[in-house]
């Protein structure tokens, strides 16, 4: 292990030149799946304990502390089964929606909805006697005032974090309505509080990396996409509806929501406007946070964007591997877990000129609910609290607690990417095979979001980057790419096909990593005489449409009706149309549902669907082919950045009609033919996680 884990010098003088072509051939051996390096293991519910987990903490003794959604805070005995069942206590209740939880100095903190509370047990006998108050804050009474912490800061100092209400007019434009709403809060054990940074929208996740501070927030108004940040006193992460209490006394800004619209235009669509029409239109200057911060400069950047759809939806908890080589060769880097997605990312962090930037990568999948919390477990397993009542996600039950346990196998991964003076470096987990990096494909796709106020954002702007050559290092564990004026303030997607690990001949297991170039380094690029001019993997590629994003199985499904794509979406009434024979209404509820479950039609009559979205993040309609639900909802996922492109509609020869993309308090009516075969067709929106839960029945009668 100690191998594995030690520092790697590249030195220039022994580069190898490699160039990029077509991949390498393939290993005769099943390619490896993520459970052969990362398991996911149950860690058995007591029945009657509905353990929609808000906060995790692992005490000093091993014991697990668990709050709830429900306002429990439970203690586990054996969390990990090595000594038999795990054994659950109830340590403290009637706290209000608990989502965050820490230990400190022999005492357990929780972030409730309007206060951080201290819980003791004085008395020893393993149930909490004191619940102290120590910092309330106001609330307006809106069901989206969560509040999340704390994390212990090195000083004792802890930090909570606090969500925005929304307004109750439509587009669901978020608001402050009372004090540090949308804030980063730090506050000391006698009560004395700090406020610490504004602009947060939905701030979920928190963590300490290397003693500083982080926190995550999810997509939505102002937020393009989410991410990970490192905040500092005064920063401003992007999010107006905070700055109303700039004025407020302890405020360490005294920016306006005004400063910010002097930069970006506030408006949101007009009526018969849709948010994405007003996202895409053409006639929309761009402007990016990175715009914002070069005239405000209390703005502060992510470090690392994790691309909406394709590593996640909802980022939540962000912890550090401190395990010392534990939990597998990726000491020191961050794991952000996904509470839509069900899933957990990798990110590597560096700092460049004193800025944190990082590569982001696909880690592990699967989990039985939304992904909220994370913890470290003694023995370097990763305890993971789950929960979906009213948010939804890919995992099917409504709560989980679940842990990760590393196999002890090393993966063949993209271990690190690091920002060169002329393009990037990546560092491998194990040593590749010469030959095969000397023949893999390699690109470099760059992009960027929009700042403004409708719901998320498109991938925009975004460019093939040129790539001139690349160098294997004498010890075969990393390989630099030489790019042509690699963007600051992108988002780079690197990309590598057909690469294989040195003697196994096994393949990557992810092979995409998301880099986030906030800062390039000085120093001295690859001499041209050490590269020779190469074509890049982009360069004879062509541009990927939805067309070509469809899963194996949607390709080769039997579908029982087929319908040009150019009228899977039909805005207008079709010419030859005099009318309609049937007009279907559907509508949301909360939890990621639609307000109905079955829709009837009859065989082959002209149909117009009115789809009103009024939930408070973006849905599709797609009407699909008999039982091809799972099969398209799973090629949504498998999109990439072409996913917002096409509003998360694969080209599948399942889909039969579709909607757009339809933003917060949004409607959209589409129409057409229903099919002439009678049967039971589906309709499902394929959002990045909601297939699972948003879906319901056409029956074509």
């Amino acid at each position: 292990m100690a191998a594995l884990n030690r520092a790697v010098t590249l030195a220039a003088s022994a580069l190898v030149l490699i160039t990029s072509a077509a991949g390498a051939q393939p290993s005769a051996q099943p390619d490896p799946r993520v459970e052969d390096y990362y398991r996911i293991i149950d860690i058995p519910t007591p029945e009657g304990v509905e353990l929609e987990v808000g906060g995790l903490a692992v005490l000093p003794s091993g014991q697990l502390a668990v709050s709830t959604r429900y306002g429990e805070v439970w203690m586990i005995d054996n969390p990990s089964g090595e000594r038999g069942a795990p054994y659950y206590r109830l340590f403290a209740n009637g706290l209000h929606e608990s989502l965050g939880l820490a230990w400190k100095d022999g005492a357990l903190y929780s972030a409730q909805r309007g206060e951080l509370t201290r819980l003791e047990d004085r008395d020893g006998d393993g149930v909490a006697d004191r619940y102290e108050t120590v910092y309330d804050w106001p609330l307006s009474g809106h069901y989206h005032e969560y509040s999340f912490g704390p994390k212990v800061a090195p000083d004792g100092d802890l930090f909570v974090t606090t969500n925005v209400a929304f307004s109750d007019s439509a587009w669901w434009r978020a608001e402050s309505r009372v004090p540090w709403r949308g804030w980063t809060l730090r506050i000391n054990d006698d009560g004395t509080v700090t406020p610490w940074a504004a602009g947060m929208r939905s701030p979920a996740g928190l963590g300490m990396v290397d003693g500083d501070f982080f926190y995550s927030d999810n997509q939505g108004d102002w937020v393009g996409s989410g991410f990970i940040k490192h905040l500092e006193k005064g920063d401003f992460s992007g999010h107006p509806a905070s700055l109303a209490w700039t004025g407020e006394p302890g405020s360490p800004l005294d920016m306006t929501a005004d400063d910010l619209y002097d930069i970006v235009d506030p408006r949101f669509p007009a009526e018969g406007e849709t948010p994405q029409m007003l996202a895409n239109r053409e006639d929309e200057p761009l402007v990016t946070l990175a715009d914002v911060a070069a005239k405000l400069p209390a703005t502060k950047l992510p470090a690392a964007w994790l691309p909406h759809g394709i590593l996640g939806v909802s980022t939540s908890e962000i912890i550090q591997d401190d395990t010392g080589g534990g939990f597998g060769p990726f000491t020191g880097q961050v794991f952000v877990g996904d509470q839509g997605r069900s899933s957990i990312t990798r990110v590597f962090l560096e700092k460049v000129n004193g800025v944190y930037q990082g590569a982001a990568f696909p880690f592990i999948e699967g989990f039985d609910s939304g992904v909220l919390r994370l913890a470290w477990g003694p023995g370097g397993d990763l305890y993971v609290g789950q929960t979906s009542r009213g948010w939804g996600s890919t995992g099917p039950e409504p709560f989980g607690l679940q842990r990760v346990v590393w196999t002890g196998e090393t993966p063949f991964e993209m271990k690190a990417v690091r920002a060169m003076p002329d393009g990037f470096e990546v560092e491998f987990t194990r040593p590749v095979d010469p030959e095969s990096a000397r023949e893999a494909g390699y690109s470099v796709t760059s992009f960027t979001y929009k700042h403004h106020p409708v719901y998320g954002s498109p991938v925009v702007d975004d460019r093939q980057e040129t790539i001139r050559g690349a160098v294997l290092s004498d010890d075969d564990t990393r390989v630099r790419l030489v790019v042509d004026a690699p963007r600051r303030y992108y988002v780079h997607e690197l990309k590598i096909d057909g690469i294989r690990a040195a003697g196994s001949g096994e393949p990557l297991l992810h092979d995409a990593a998301y880099v986030t170039l906030n800062e390039i380094p000085a120093g001295r690029p690859v001499p041209e005489n050490d590269w020779m001019e190469v074509r890049g993997a982009g360069d004879t590629a062509t541009a990927t449409t939805a067309a070509d994003t469809v899963s194996p199985d949607a390709q080769n499904a039997a579908s029982t009706a087929t319908v040009p794509a150019d009228e899977r979406r039909m805005t207008t009434l079709p010419g030859g149309w005099d009318g309609v024979d049937a007009t279907l209404s559907l509508g949301t509820v909360p939890g990621m549902q639609f307000d109905k479950t079955e829709l009837r039609v009859a065989a082959g009559s002209r149909v117009a669907l009115e789809f009103n979205n009024n939930d408070d993040m973006m849905h599709n309609v797609l009407v699909v082919a008999p039982g091809a639900a799972d099969r398209v909802g799973q090629a949504a996922l498998q999109m990439g950045l072409e996913g917002p492109k096409n509003d998360y509609v694969p080209a599948s020869a399942d889909v039969l009609a579709h909607t757009a993309l339809v933003g917060p308090g949004a409607a959209e009516t589409i129409y057409f033919t229903a099919p002439e075969t009678p049967g039971r067709y589906e309709f499902v929106c394929t959002f990045p996680g909601h297939y699972l839960t948003m879906r319901g029945v056409l029956v074509v009668e």
